[in-house]
């Protein structure tokens, strides 16, 4: 089973423990990206990963190339050239205090990356599933672009396409967004939101829920998945469900729909070491635990147990392994010490 993902990889910079940037005399240097993210967690599970963007040719860059492939993820079709690698400096929430990120990624070699830089067609030469997110699209016209290109291509080759809509406000508008994700969505066949992206990119709510305060009325969730599936003619959209309690305590769950039934995971009681590619770590876990054939209440299962593990893991990459995902799901996860 071989997975592309395609995104930008950027490296996180953040200040030691929870202090924040105004405190801030040194930070701790780690590599990221939704997709990277995404890619690297498929690689835990066994599956052949690939990750494709666009990266400078210069020893910044060449260390998250290393980082991820030394996690097992193919490198090979990472276009080298463009000016820089996209930064983001993260401040980690503690209590009431939520996290703060700050971008630096404005022209980033993939946001100046041209459409005639990736040969699709042999990146997908036996592919099986094509993963990308709503943050690619929004970094440029030309990034836009490239992700219509390779959804195309993806489905001529009868590829599975994943998108997690992943709205980020910093990036591009809610109007903006809307026009080029409803054009990409018509390739998606699994899409993954929460309910603020349903809403901001595509103006579908849940009745009863607050994005604001994290009120979830699950109810309200078939109707919300429903729409997005009968817009696209998506086979599956699954929905992550955050309750925060606190920067260290929150609520985690998710649903699944297949077009005819709703199945809701078990809630796991957070609390939080890094949040930050939690999202990730669920998208990757849906990807293998679809692709590996599960039923739908075994699959989103695994996918939040995965994504709950991710919560516990500093850095945004999700360094667990199968064994430890199915583990969780076995036990319920009482955290003691594996003799």
């Amino acid at each position: 089973m071989k997975v592309v993902c395609f995104g930008e990889m950027m490296l996180r910079l953040s200040p030691v423990g929870y202090e924040r940037f105004i405190q801030a005399g040194s930070f701790g240097a780690t590599y990221s990206g939704a997709e990277a993210n995404v890619a690297v967690s498929c690689a835990n599970y066994g599956l052949d990963a690939s990750f494709v963007t666009k990266m400078p040719k210069n020893d910044i860059a060449q260390a998250g190339i290393n980082g991820i492939r030394a996690l097992g993820v193919d490198t090979s079709n990472i276009v080298r050239g463009g000016e820089r690698l996209g930064i983001y400096f993260a401040e980690k929430g503690a209590s009431q205090r939520g996290s703060k990120v700050i971008y630096d990624r404005k022209y980033s070699s993939i946001a100046a990356a041209e459409p005639s830089d990736f040969d699709w067609d042999k990146i997908f030469d036996g592919a099986d599933w094509f993963h990308w997110t709503g943050i690619t699209p929004a970094l440029s016209d030309n990034a836009a672009a490239i992700t219509l290109d390779a959804c195309k291509a993806a489905k001529k080759k009868g590829i599975t396409v994943s998108c997690d809509l992943n709205f980020r406000k910093n990036l591009w508008s809610s109007e903006k967004a809307g026009q080029v994700m409803g054009e990409l969505c018509k390739y998606v066949d699994v899409c993954i939101a929460n309910e603020e992206d349903a809403e901001k990119v595509f103006g579908i709510t849940s009745d009863g829920t607050d994005t604001e305060t994290g009120k979830l009325n699950y109810d309200g969730y078939k109707d919300c998945a429903k729409q997005l599936a009968d817009r696209f003619g998506m086979k599956y959209v699954a929905f992550t469900l955050r309750t925060s309690i606190s920067a260290f305590d929150n609520d985690w769950a998710a649903m699944l729909y297949d077009g005819k039934d709703c199945y809701f995971s078990k809630t796991y009681h957070l609390h939080i070491v890094d949040r930050i590619g939690g999202g990730d770590s669920f998208g990757g876990g849906l990807i293998y635990a679809l692709s590996s054939g599960k039923a739908p209440q075994d699959a989103i299962e695994f996918a939040v147990a995965a994504s709950a593990l991710k919560h516990s893991i500093e850095g945004d990459f999700n360094l667990v392994s199968l064994d430890e995902v199915n583990n969780l799901l076995k036990t319920g996860g009482s955290g003691r010490v594996q003799r």
